[in-house]
């Protein structure tokens, strides 16, 4: 693909590719133990919360390392940057199939893969900036989504039968071979930057880290970015950790639980392999997170309500298409408004509020949820309306210049 001004690389989808690969082998070891609580807790010999930490670990450490990391990642590109988190996931990716029954090993373990995730999450943006034109960048932001939720997916379906056949240590050894496979795959195969760049100069990244995130934090729009983002990927945080316990109260088996979450995933799947790419076709951000963030919403009340399994399914369905697929839209359109940072300050910024909301989420579930029932429904209802209003705020956006100027 050519352009007067321009030439597009056809290895653009190589380092698209191995980029996803070791996402998904991150995310599929943070999400390992979500579905395997309990036999966790009792080959550890420790409690629920204890197994629930190793997965919420990540959150935390989010928190601390996400600006540094998009710091490194803008400063020395994306070879360095996410290498760093590809030699993380996979070398300590193998170390948790090493450590037996010791927790404390297996958490620093965690801990190890925890710090490499912000290097890898925070330069989809900036990835798709350095291989990709315009018109294609929230298609590629979508598919580097979607390796987030394939990897998710996988640990949560893969998992329990694994450990049936191999045992808990057997199955974190395997999981250790498929990191540190995706590691060696990603440092071999990427590349810094095509040649030239797939953009007009105008469409390049251009300021500092430090300067960027300076301009960054001054536009009042990208404000309502994070705030919508702090709600969103709060929503989807919480509701993934604790959806066994969101349906319990009503009667549901974990089995069905699980399913929704399951369908909740394969929902997001499908939203940010399909949403991402009408918003690039027609060259548009601003109603397509309008939409989605309405579609999600009424998805997370089907989840907080529904006492019929069949609804309860689609609800699930339709809160992970909508809510996943606004996600890549909005790290593209947060890169757009925020021009001339660099991609990896906005990805950074908007990932870390999620993070930090999906903490405070996560714990504020737990502590209000109905003392004898253990119902999940009151706090659930203030999530129901906050998405509400993050629909209600996604409408006082405005559509980025690049996008208004029609760029081709």
């Amino acid at each position: 693909m050519e352009s007067t001004s321009f030439k597009v690389y056809k290895y653009r989808w190589i380092v698209l590719i191995v980029y996803m690969l070791i996402i998904a082998a991150n995310q599929l070891l943070w999400i390992t133990f979500a579905p395997i609580t309990t036999d966790a807790a009792s080959y550890y010999q420790v409690s629920d919360l204890q197994i629930g930490i190793l997965s919420m670990s990540f959150m935390l450490v989010f928190i601390v390392v996400s600006i540094p990391a998009s710091w490194i990642i803008d400063t020395y590109g994306i070879r360095a940057g996410v290498g760093i988190g590809a030699i993380l996931t996979g070398f300590f990716g193998m170390s948790r199939g090493l450590v037996n029954t010791n927790y404390d090993l297996l958490l620093m373990s965690q801990i190890g893969i925890a710090i490499g995730q912000p290097f890898l999450l925070n330069a989809i943006t900036k990835l798709a900036a350095r291989w990709f034109p315009l018109e294609e960048r929230a298609t590629a932001s979508g598919l580097g989504s979607l390796a987030m939720y394939i990897g998710i997916l996988i640990g949560m379906l893969l998992t329990p039968f694994l450990i049936k056949g191999n045992g808990i240590n057997g199955m974190l050894y395997i999981y250790g071979v498929i990191s540190v496979i995706a590691a060696l795959i990603f440092l071999i195969l990427v590349r810094e930057r095509p040649i030239t760049a797939p953009c007009r100069p105008d469409q390049e990244e251009r300021s500092l880290a430090l300067d960027g995130l300076k301009d960054t934090l001054s536009n009042k729009g990208f404000y309502r970015l994070m705030l919508i983002f702090f709600i969103g990927l709060g929503v989807f945080n919480c509701v993934t950790t604790w959806i066994e316990d969101i349906l319990r109260p009503r009667g549901f088996s974990a089995t069905q639980a699980g399913i929704t979450g399951g369908l909740m995933i394969l929902g997001g799947i499908f939203g940010a392999l399909i949403m991402p790419m009408l918003s690039d076709h027609f060259k548009k951000r601003i109603p397509f997170i309008i939409f989605s963030l309405l579609g999600a919403t009424i998805g997370l009340a089907g989840i907080t309500f529904a006492t019929s399994y069949w609804i309860l399914l689609f609800s699930g369905i339709l809160l992970g298409f909508f809510l996943l697929s606004a996600g890549p839209i909005g790290f593209q359109y947060g890169a757009e408004i925020t021009l001339p940072a660099s991609e990896g300050t906005s990805n950074g910024l908007l990932l870390l509020m999620g993070q930090i909301s999906g903490v405070a989420f996560i714990f504020t579930l737990d502590s209000f949820k109905a003392p004898v029932t253990g119902s999940m429904t009151n706090p659930l209802i203030v999530l129901l309306g906050l998405m509400l209003f993050s629909f209600l705020l996604s409408t006082r956006l405005k559509e980025s210049a690049l996008m208004t100027n029609k760029v081709n």
